[in-house]
């Protein structure tokens, strides 16, 4: 990005100061143009917040710009309510522990009552002998039983019979059809239904587990989105200031060339013959092309202002401007393997395939718990009505009623299946344990990668700064000189514009390395810049 536009510049100063301008302006074009990994969901208006929007053309420091983000960005919400969909998943499992209580109700009506139908049957009956044994009793006689005045009081007589034997012969009694009604047809039920599993085998544990970890993935998750916010925020804001720096040297650069521009025309003019007609055109060419890539710049500045609010969740009609005015630029002495230890401690990929091992060990757990019975206590609270029918089977003591006791499920056979769970659950978990490996060397090697691009980057620094201080004093030699009628125009031209190309450079190496920085704290998982600068 930063070293081939620099080798077109140079063999465009090399091959004539038309083609250098023509190469500079055309770099300056393209490091100034707003970079693209603005996010998508800035594009989708915000709900209202509790702070007030900026207003479009505000100027505002990197800290507020990542205030407004955090409160803005859709995928911010989105994720916290990821989070939300976990907790309430743990809290269903977590249910499991607790007794199940049902209660249902209902009311029904049928076509016509139930019945029973008792069909007719015939009864035989033995013959049998039956005695009577002899024996006394009191008999009363009413007054006036006979006759009028006979007797004529109530009188008691004993009376005694002998033994007396009687024979029936066998017969059969005949029963009807008889249609009895069980249940009216007016029917309301209420029952209340208990069950409480006392032993699982580790299933309800398992699920626990499994949920507990989603949680903990989805805050990790959560964490990512804050970071690739703040992330873009800060790449954006110093994309900004990097445009607007790139700005301001294309307008230095026009102004020291149409200054020329004017002191070559007067010394044409004045015929001295050191400067020629074919300088000056060479020359107002320059300028021109400079002037026209210079608007080109302001294009860039704009874009870059309006990427930098919808980075942070504003409208398309909405920009920010930067309130830095430079790229500021504090060489790290950072430790690598400190910070490559932090990664996994901070790092939200790590904490997250923690979070995942720890839902996958749940799921081994609740695959084997199929090996194990399952126990639970049940019980049964019942009342129904049935539209005032008392008979058959609506009585009293069945219309009320309750029942406890205790299950047992316990697996004999499945084929297998509970087997092929746990080995299934079981691979899981080892396969993403070795992934856990590869992610420990990839976080390495980026916390490496953007260390090693930190020093490249403050060594780059540090020689553009000391070429800028060479390019400037040579550019105000060549300068003075010209007025003097000592140097050659395409001479000074070509000063000028190494003095540009050298700023330009400067500024992108500090924005190469605050964009590093920002890099090296989206790998790590937390604010690294306070760190590095605490330490000796």
């Amino acid at each position: 990005m930063f070293f081939s536009p620099s080798a077109t510049v140079w063999f465009g100063v090399k091959a004539g100061p038309a083609a250098a301008a023509v190469a500079l302006l055309a770099t300056l074009c393209t490091a100034a143009a707003p970079a693209a990994h603005a996010r998508e969901d800035s594009q989708i208006p915000a709900p209202p917040q509790a702070t007030a929007d900026p207003k479009d053309g505000d100027s505002l420091p990197l800290a507020k710009c990542l205030e407004i983000a955090l409160q803005k960005s859709r995928r911010r919400t989105a994720s916290q309510f990821s989070i939300a969909m976990a907790e309430a998943q743990h809290r269903q499992a977590l249910s499991a522990y607790w007794p199940q209580v049902t209660g249902t109700a209902g009311v029904q009506r049928m076509d016509q009552s139930v019945n029973f139908l008792f069909p007719s049957s015939p009864i035989p009956v033995p013959g049998q002998s039956i005695v009577v044994p002899g024996s006394s009793m009191l008999v009363t006689v009413p007054a006036n039983a006979f006759a009028p005045g006979f007797p004529p009081t109530t009188l008691q007589l004993p009376v005694s019979f002998p033994e007396q034997k009687f024979s029936t012969s066998a017969q059969t009694f005949h029963v009807p059809e008889q249609d009895i009604k069980v249940i009216d047809r007016d029917l309301a039920l209420g029952k209340v239904d208990l069950q409480w599993l006392l032993f699982d085998g580790g299933m309800r544990r398992g699920y626990r587990e499994q949920a507990s970890g989603q949680t903990a993935m989805m805050r990790q998750e959560a964490r990512r989105t804050d970071l690739e916010i703040a992330d873009s925020v800060k790449r954006m804001y110093w994309d900004a200031v990097l445009a607007k720096n790139l700005h301001r040297l294309g307008l230095d650069t026009l102004a020291r060339l149409e200054l020329t521009l004017r002191l070559t025309e007067s010394l044409y003019k004045e015929g001295s013959g050191q400067v020629t007609k074919a300088d000056y055109l060479d020359n107002s060419v320059i300028v021109e092309s400079v002037r026209s890539m210079v608007a080109q710049l302001e294009k860039n500045e704009k874009m870059a202002q309006a990427a930098l609010a919808n980075t942070m969740g504003l409208g398309w009609q909405t920009s920010i401007r930067p309130a830095d005015q430079e790229i500021p630029f504090e060489p790290h002495p950072g430790s690598l393997e400190e910070l490559v230890g932090d990664s996994y401690r901070f790092n939200p990929d790590w904490g997250k395939l923690e979070a995942a091992l720890q839902a996958l060990e749940g799921a081994v757990r609740t695959a084997r718990s199929g090996y194990y019975p399952k126990i639970a206590i049940t019980g049964e609270l019942r009342r129904w009505w049935n539209g005032g029918f008392n008979a058959g089977t609506a009585t009293a003591q069945n219309r009320t009623g309750w029942s406890a006791g205790v299950g047992l499920e316990v697996p004999l056979f499945n084929g297998f299946m509970t087997q092929a769970k746990v080995a299934e659950a079981q691979a899981r978990l080892r396969r993403l344990k070795e992934t856990q490996f590869l992610l420990r060397e990839g976080l390495g090697l980026q916390v490496k990668d953007a260390v090693l691009g930190l020093d490249a980057a403050a060594k780059t620094e540090a020689a553009t700064r000391k070429a800028l201080q060479a390019a400037r004093e040579n550019q105000e030699l060549n300068t003075r000189a010209y007025e003097s009628g000592l140097v050659e125009t395409e001479k000074v031209i070509r000063a000028q514009l190494i003095e540009s190309l050298t700023t330009a450079q400067h500024h992108l190496a500090r924005y190469q390395y605050v964009e590093l920085l920002s890099k090296l704290n989206l790998v790590v998982g937390k604010e690294v810049q306070a760190k590095l600068a605490a330490q000796p």
